[in-house]
């Protein structure tokens, strides 16, 4: 006998992708209801994230007139504030309590951390802290989903999606890249690339999509380049090796850097007493580091495109790339709260223009994105993602290289992640 095997029919077909990216819940003609709600989760998280950066610059455009010696006194200072509200409001977590919640609490993030997070968050970015915003944007939003979710009785995946979408939308809204933002929601969960909860991706999309056009109507950012690099186009085959050798570069940079951060990490968890006691220590070794290297204070967001149009030598971008590292490492396990996406790529932008020094002829584009690319996705193992933000911040149009580069970086990363939390849930998902 012939196999009981039936063809499969347009329509089987047709429920078959709807499911795929998730815009199946029960129902498949209340598709444009849940679209809806998507759009509303982006844009009232676009809002927010407007409204928070509007805080964060006026904020940031007060302390920068703080320069030299001084900032021994006003940075300790801003860590003894970081360090008193994290003491009293609690403490608002990381990405790596993120990415738990998201595995083992069936995607539910708690609001009741936000009010540390933004107020901890706000003072350690303007303050001159090497961590930017997206770490508490992501927070903050995705718990919003979360509350959403709540609101309309959702469950299981239904939830995890909403939270999920919000948590994109916000990372979204900084960026200006709807479509890697919702891939950075996906792909930071895990140690390896995999994309588990596919499921969301579709809500990711429409609410990153939504939360764009707000924060972009409101704060005029992100509609163009970021950044300004030199022009490039990708004429010689030759070029994909040299992306390959960046990559290398790249990830080799990426493992100093978490030497550096893990040697921090065990240097400042050695001081005792309340959490104010560190992060006040962190704001010191913060200040003095910008005392003697202006450019490692803040995020890198403006401070990257003066790596890109000043004459620096090869060793002085050597000696600003590793005290780039120094900064985020003691931002991060200070105490202060942040992000180090955007410290990584102005890290790899570094040693990206310092190669293109040391070797004349290469396009310094070319060295500084593919660099810059690499980096991050060896430390936060998301080289899908980095290579659309690059690709859209930098106006890189052939983004092939940058894929390249990223999966370099990616694929030659330590065992053991950054985020440990990513590693954990691969390991639960080995045990099912």
């Amino acid at each position: 006998m012939l196999p009981n095997n039936r063809t499969p029919t347009n329509k089987t077909q047709r429920w078959k992708f709807l499911q795929l990216f998730g815009l199946v819940r029960r129902n498949p003609l209340s598709i444009s209801r849940w679209v809806l709600r998507w759009v509303v989760v982006g844009t009232v998280c676009g809002l927010f994230a407007s409204l928070y950066w509007n805080i964060l610059e006026l904020m940031t455009h007060q302390l920068q007139r703080f320069e030299g010696l001084s900032l021994l006194i006003v940075m300790p200072i801003a860590g003894l504030i970081v360090g008193l509200v994290i003491h009293f409001l609690g403490n608002p977590g990381e990405i790596a309590v993120i990415v738990d919640n998201i595995h083992f609490r069936g995607g539910r993030l708690d609001a009741r951390k936000n009010p540390a997070m933004i107020l901890a968050s706000l003072v350690s970015i303007a303050a001159g802290g090497s961590a930017g915003p997206e770490a508490p944007l992501v927070q903050v939003t995705g718990s919003f989903g979360t509350w959403v979710g709540d609101r309309l009785g959702l469950e299981g995946e239904e939830l995890r999606s909403t939270s999920l979408a919000a948590m994109a939308a916000g990372f979204t809204a900084l960026f200006g890249a709807p479509l890697g933002g919702a891939m950075f929601a996906l792909e930071i969960l895990h140690h390896q690339h995999i994309v588990e909860y596919y499921e969301a991706l579709m809500p990711a999309i429409v609410s990153s999509c939504a939360s764009y056009i707000v924060f972009a109507f409101i704060t005029r950012l992100g509609i163009g380049p970021t950044w300004h690099f030199p022009q490039y186009n990708l004429q010689n085959i030759d070029d994909f090796a040299l992306a390959i050798l960046f990559g290398i570069i790249g990830a080799v940079a990426g493992w100093i850097f978490m030497g550096i951060f893990r040697g921090c990490g065990r240097l400042l968890a050695m001081v005792s007493g309340p959490v104010y006691v560190r992060t006040t220590l962190a704001g010191l070794g913060l200040g003095i580091l910008a005392a003697f290297l202006p450019l490692t204070r803040f995020f890198g967001h403006e401070e990257l495109e003066s790596v890109l149009t000043a004459n620096f030598s090869l060793v002085f971008l050597l000696i600003l790339a590793l005290g780039k590292m120094a900064s985020i490492s003691i931002t991060v396990t200070g105490g202060w709260r942040g992000g180090f996406i955007i410290p990584l790529f102005f890290t790899g932008a570094c040693i990206g223009k310092a190669i293109a020094i040391l070797i004349p002829g290469l396009n310094p584009a070319l060295a500084m994105i593919c660099t810059m690319a690499a980096i991050n996705a060896a430390v936060t193992r998301t080289p899908i993602s980095t290579t659309l933000l690059l690709s859209k911040l930098t106006n890189f149009t052939p983004f092939t290289p940058i894929l390249f580069a990223s999966l370099i970086g990616f694929f030659l990363a330590p065992k053991v992640p950054l985020i440990g939390s990513q590693l954990k849930s691969q390991q639960s998902l080995e045990e099912i």
